[in-house]
């Protein structure tokens, strides 16, 4: 009894982890605009890891990774497709297309996990589950169109006032595909390993990828001319954003299945339109309020209405 207890504590906590982690990454959108202020995408995405990779170098000494070979190839595809490929597809779809469309692609992710999930890591989701996944895609839709937006999601290329693409929309998307490819291999590796090591040698790698290319594709990043108020922004952006969130997001996959957390991603746009109304003192409609509602709903469904048994293994 005190077994089921235990797993049912750790059930929660890894969704509280998962809620967390979605709700800081929101703010790095936030930053990440101040930051895309002052140099182009390859330099903030650089610089972004470049202190994420800071803070986890207390875990870099202190844990030794004992990955085999194959575990290494997958290790280092993984931070492939999670830090250089994603990120850098990412923000520069979000440059060509504008920020309700960006937020309604992002809204799109939680949809495309636990779809993922179901199909390559033959996890499970109960009827109330896809129902709570469907309305808090809805719930990202009303956010991303029920109001108007700041430019939380986008580079400078977006305050030219362009309007919406379809090269920006499926970059996107095609970012949102890596990203679940991202979180299905790290869970793999984190079924035979520390998550703490899984995340600090995947961001470290990562980060070491985007030294050799981002200087070739980008020019070397900007060392002067750049504000306080912008490196702040990319200090928060890496070790807050990126090194926190991450080690929360890995544990919590530890715990609960991905398909089921994958709802709490849609916090992100959530947590972008907030920053708008209170930071930036943007309006927010009568639907995008009711877009947010639905969102925490959903959450709130999926995690306390699931059938997936306490024993299953992603739990333990």
């Amino acid at each position: 009894m005190g077994s089921v207890s235990s797993l049912g504590k750790h059930r929660a906590l890894g969704f509280l982890a998962a809620f967390f982690a979605s709700c800081f990454w929101g703010c790095g959108f936030f930053f990440g605009k101040i930051a895309l202020g002052e140099m182009n995408v390859g330099a903030m995405v650089f610089y972004r890891f470049a202190f994420a990779t800071l803070g986890l170098l207390p875990l870099l000494l202190s844990h030794r990774p004992r990955f085999n070979a194959a575990e290494w190839r997958m290790l280092l595809f993984a931070a492939f497709l999670g830090v250089p490929l994603q990120f850098l597809i990412q923000f520069k779809g979000l440059s060509l297309t504008t920020v309700s469309h960006a937020a309604l692609m992002v809204g799109a992710m939680p949809v495309i996990l636990a779809v993922g999930a179901t199909l390559f890591a033959r996890e499970s989701l109960s009827g109330a589950g896809w129902a709570a996944l469907a309305a808090s895609t809805l719930g990202a839709a009303l956010v991303a169109l029920g109001g108007s937006h700041p430019q939380v999601f986008a580079g400078p290329s977006s305050l030219s006032g362009a309007g919406p693409t379809l090269r920006g929309d499926l970059l996107i998307l095609l970012s949102l595909f890596i990203a679940l490819f991202w979180i299905l291999f790290n869970k793999r590796l984190m079924e035979q390993h520390n998550h703490l090591v899984v995340t600090a040698y995947g961001i470290a790698v990562g980060a070491l990828m985007l030294t050799i290319y981002v200087p070739v594709a980008y020019g070397a990043p900007p060392l002067h001319g750049v504000s306080l108020k912008a490196w702040a922004a990319l200090a928060a952006s890496g070790l807050f954003c990126t090194a926190a969130t991450t080690l929360l997001w890995n544990w919590g996959m530890t715990q609960v299945p991905a398909s089921q957390a994958g709802v709490l991603l849609n916090m992100e746009p959530l947590i972008g339109s907030l920053l708008g109304v209170f930071v930036l003192h943007e309006h927010l409609g009568s639907f995008a309020w009711l877009g947010g509602a639905l969102i925490l709903s959903a959450a709130v469904t999926l995690t306390l209405r699931t059938n997936t048994p306490l024993e299953d293994p992603a739990m333990v």
